[in-house]
């Protein structure tokens, strides 16, 4: 390529890659392009925990990502949990690493199990899950499309307790009225009181009784063929480990002339992301490092598009069922309609071409057209968006007609 530069004659000659290149179009920095809108924009990413209090949910949420979210929390005595309900507490920080920002929202749930009886402690959980697909679905089908935000819930980190057989039955009732709605991944808590053989047999145990109760928690990607050994070797490790094993602290220990993140006993130090005292590490890994798409993607293509339908398909017998209803209450004339309640439909009818002409601004004569009802058809359509029914509303119509 040949450029003339300035009023002193000297050519600059420009040797262009892309010209030597004849078969070149250029759709391969589209990835790139990707890049740079995507890092501009940002990302947002929504985790909830649950369990019972006491099992290290928040000092877990503070070591996954070195912060101090529960730093005003008061902590409720014996007494008042017998009274407690299931909260639900949303708390979102924005965290920049290496230029990428992330806006990551907390949704923590205190009083979850800690009740005498605890028969659908979990509904509170599932209200919260269906509201912010609700509220998804509702922008989603609005006029201005373009600054959506995503509140839904892309992971649910389970808790469970270490001091028992196994799984509990809240346990089984939660995680099977959930697992249609949400990315479901069990963690054993408390993973330093117990032994290292302790955990193998619990981990076993665990995961006999989610098959044998057909709960459907979050299932890890396949390997493509064309993976390295390596990588599909710590895939297979992740899908062993299930459930974690963690511990959490927010205690800065010193030992052996290092300072970290763990736990002193008597017998030891625990230390939080060794991966030999637990497998904390290996899932700050695997929700931060690899699978964090993957868990957005799978909200997206599966529970909200399972929702999406499930209204998709309520609101249409709803239509119907409307539809039916009017036509046995108001059935079709036989004889012929007297000359004055026609000439009334005929004044109205005129009524209402004169306010949509006032409205749209065009003659009211244009209104005696085939245009006119295709316009109320479409006002109708607004109108049913704009009193969409709730997911309560829903559930209720279903179980009527059911």
């Amino acid at each position: 390529m040949e450029r003339s530069l300035g009023a002193g004659k000297q050519k600059v000659y420009f040797i262009d890659q892309l010209d030597q290149d004849k078969e070149y179009v250029g759709f391969a920095t589209l990835p790139s392009q990707v890049h740079r809108k995507t890092v501009k924009k940002g990302f947002t990413f929504t985790l909830m925990v649950a369990g019972e209090t006491g099992l290290g949910k928040s000092t877990l949420i503070n070591s996954l990502f070195l912060t101090d979210l529960y730093r005003d929390r008061k902590v409720p005595n014996a007494e008042e949990r017998i009274s407690q309900t299931v909260d639900i507490i949303k708390h979102t920080i924005g965290i920049e690493e290496k230029g990428i920002k992330l806006r990551l929202s907390i949704i923590d749930t205190p009083g979850f199990g800690d009740a005498v009886n605890n028969t659908a402690s979990w509904k509170h959980v599932e209200d919260y899950i269906d509201q912010q697909f609700e509220q998804y679905f509702r922008d989603e089908s609005g006029l201005n499309r373009k600054n959506i935000q995503d509140n839904r819930v892309h992971c649910l980190l389970y808790f469970i307790s270490p001091f028992g057989h196994g799984l509990r039955p809240i346990d089984v009732e939660c995680m099977k009225a959930l697992h249609e709605k949400v990315n479901i991944i069990p963690l054993l808590a408390k993973a330093d009181s117990l032994t290292q053989a302790e955990v193998h047999s619990k981990k076993l145990k665990m995961r006999d009784e989610i098959k044998q109760f057909g709960i459907n928690i979050y299932q890890f990607p396949e390997c493509d063929s064309d993976e390295d050994e390596d990588f599909q070797r710590q895939e297979q490790i992740l899908k062993d480990s299930i459930p974690f094993a963690v511990i959490g602290s927010n205690i800065q220990v010193d030992s052996k002339g290092r300072r970290f993140r763990g736990r002193s006993y008597p017998w030891g130090v625990v230390e939080v992301e060794n991966p030999v005292h637990s497998d904390f590490l290996m899932l700050r890994n695997m929700l931060v490092r690899t699978h964090m798409q993957d868990l957005k993607d799978v909200t997206r293509e599966i529970h909200y598009e399972n929702y999406r339908a499930q209204c998709i398909q309520s609101m249409t017998r709803m239509m119907v069922q409307e539809r039916k209803r009017s036509e046995v209450d108001f059935p079709l004339p036989l004889a012929a309609v007297d000359t004055e309640m026609e000439r009334q439909i005929f004044e109205k009818d005129e009524e209402v071409c004169f306010l949509l002409s006032q409205l749209y601004g065009f003659p009211a004569c244009y209104c005696l057209c085939p245009e006119i009802s295709r316009m109320r058809t479409s006002l109708e359509g607004k109108r049913l968006f704009f009193y969409m029914p709730s997911v309560a509303a829903l559930g209720r119509y279903n179980n009527s007609v059911n």
